[in-house]
């Protein structure tokens, strides 16, 4: 197995350098990632960087809290798309699920789905460490309805990241064909080798030049 294309090499520091996004985007190619994931700011600079290789420009939507309107993550969306994304990972709206207006979080959803318009990837970040079991499941249950394509753990930016049991349960929650993505807190092989067993397709990593060298 290939550990390097289920990685997005990650880097959404707020204090990220041109230089650093360049090192980020360089490595990537150089060790065969799948994305380079970074804030919308950096989408066009990635993407010309990245030109001609594999690697295809992740970036985030109403990050890191959700609490955006849905037209603001729409035109974010829509923005990000033509500066180059070709893959976005949208913040739930958390407050909504954890009051049970699931409606609201679904329609939040679909605004990010139906601006990507098949254009570009949609990963649904539903932020477990501050759900409980029973949201974490309806948040995945939401996002599969909506016609997103991958649901995510976590932020990096909340209380926790992802884990192996949380990773198992939303596997179990959207079934095959969804994508699941652990994200938070992925810092070695092992790390790495555990979220996959544990139904991850996909691996968000600001360590991904470790865990590969780790890997070999």
């Amino acid at each position: 197995m290939e550990i390097a294309k289920y990685i997005d090499h990650t880097l959404l520091k707020a204090d990220a350098t041109k230089s650093q996004i360049e090192t980020l985007c360089n490595e990537a190619k150089e060790y065969g990632f799948f994305s380079v994931c970074v804030n919308p700011t950096w989408v066009s600079f990635a993407a010309n960087i990245l030109e001609g290789s594999d690697v295809k420009v992740c970036t985030v939507i109403g990050f890191p809290l959700g609490a955006t309107t849905s037209e603001t993550k729409a035109f974010e969306t829509v923005n990000a798309i033509h500066n180059g994304a070709k893959e976005v990972d949208m913040v739930i709206n958390i407050g909504a699920l954890k009051s049970g207006d699931l409606a609201a979080v679904k329609n939040d959803i679909e605004a990010v789905v139906n601006a990507a318009k098949g254009q570009a990837l949609v990963k649904v970040i539903i932020e477990t460490s501050l759900l409980t079991d029973d949201e974490k499941k309806t948040a995945c249950r939401l996002a599969v309805e909506a016609g997103a394509d991958y649901v995510k753990t976590s932020t990096g930016f909340s209380t926790g990241g992802a884990t192996a049991g949380d990773i198992q349960l939303m596997r179990e929650t959207v079934g095959p064909e969804i994508g699941v993505k652990a994200s938070g807190g992925v810092r070695t092989a092992a790390d790495a080798k555990a979220m996959i067993e544990a139904g991850a397709s996909r691996i968000g990593a600001s360590s991904g030049v470790a865990i590969v060298k780790e890997w070999k």
